[in-house]
């Protein structure tokens, strides 16, 4: 049994401090904003779900959508809303926050915002995985997820291995050497589809630019039984992860095994891009944005899983509610949306930062 107290700690924020009853060392910390976060931006994903459940060439009323969503409604709204709409949108609302939590994990563990795997090279490995895939095997599903995963996994273990100096890894230099595999990759990814036949080049490319079109329950079962199971995994990673947003040194005298924690954070993150760009291709910028947004919102310094994933759930389902529907009826791939709004997120951060540089000198 346990019991759950209110603190105010010294830096003025609630908190929650859960403790055991009878003696036993359990104990957890959970800050009042961070809960608060969280739950605002998880009503305003499922808000945005029922709305863009009944817009489309067939608009459903909102009660509708709410009775089809409660397992009830017209045939005419079953059809359209159950079978044809919702498994898209879980699927963008599942890959949103597997991409939101993955960057929170690389942004903490680099301690720079833009530690983001599709920044330092995790995204564009796991495409180059699938894209061999898709040109030599013929793509099916689930083979095209075992080559992302592959993929990513071989890149992740170039650029680890490259930014080791002297028997650690430095955030900094894992950072660039990321940047330069990236690049590298996606030279190759451009030489593959040069050599490939005119419809497996069109294929890769479609995928290649991140969409949600076509894809229904096929890819979301597998999608949402492998976040059951690494989500939780990753969560348990966060207190180990604050602590190297200390320093390697601090962390160690603290008692944390530094590179175990790293690597194990850093492989069950890139599980997660490489599940999402098996299902969806490489969609940019979500990773990136959703956990600074998060930690804005929130308000500390280190990063919060829980609001880093909700935030990233929020962004990719309004991205693909706007690639629908704001050049319908034609339809743009969500990566090209995630892409344009992440774009205008860096130009705004940029005039902030330069402002900011500015007045301090």
């Amino acid at each position: 049994m346990s019991t759950i107290t209110e603190e105010a700690p010294p830096a003025g924020r609630r908190t929650w401090v859960a403790r055991g009853l009878r003696g036993d060392r359990f104990s957890m910390r959970i800050d009042v904003r961070s809960v608060t976060v969280s739950a605002v931006s998880a009503l305003a994903a499922a808000a945005l779900l029922v709305v863009t459940l009944s817009m489309g060439d067939v608009a459903i009323a909102f009660s509708d959508v709410l009775a089809v969503l409660a397992g009830h409604g017209t045939p005419k709204a079953q059809l359209v809303v159950g079978e044809w709409r919702l498994p898209r949108a879980l699927l963008a609302l599942a890959l949103g926050a597997a991409l939101g939590l993955s960057g929170a994990v690389f942004q903490s563990l680099t301690r720079n915002p833009l530690g983001s795997p599709d920044i330092i090279g995790f995204s564009t490995g796991a495409y180059t995985g699938g894209l061999v895939v898709i040109l030599a095997l013929g793509g099916s599903y689930l083979l095209t997820a075992a080559g992302a995963v592959v993929g990513g996994l071989l890149t992740a273990v170039v650029v680890y291995g490259l930014s080791r100096s002297r028997g650690a890894v430095q955030s900094f230099r894992l950072i660039i050497v990321g940047i330069g595999v990236s690049a590298t990759l996606a030279s190759v990814n451009t030489w593959l589809i040069t050599r490939a036949d005119v419809d497996d080049a069109m294929a890769a490319s479609v995928w290649g630019s991140g969409s949600l079109g076509g894809l229904g329950m096929t890819q979301l079962v597998p999608v949402l039984a492998i976040l059951a199971v690494v989500v939780p995994v990753l969560f348990t990673y966060g207190p180990g992860l604050r602590m190297l947003e200390m320093g390697d040194d601090l962390a160690r005298a603290a008692g944390t095994r530094v590179e175990r924690v790293r690597l194990g954070a850093m492989l069950w993150a890139i599980v997660l891009v490489a599940v999402a760009t098996a299902a969806a291709g490489p969609i940019a910028f979500i990773a990136l944005v959703a956990p600074q947004i998060s930690r804005r919102l929130v308000g500390t310094a280190s990063i919060a899983f829980a609001p880093a994933a909700l935030t990233g759930a929020f962004l990719l389902l309004l991205s693909d509610l706007l690639a629908q529907r704001v050049f319908a009826p034609t339809q743009l791939p969500v990566g090209i949306m995630t892409v344009t709004l992440g774009g205008v997120y860096f130009v705004w951060l940029l005039v902030r930062e330069s402002t900011g540089y500015a007045r301090r000198r």
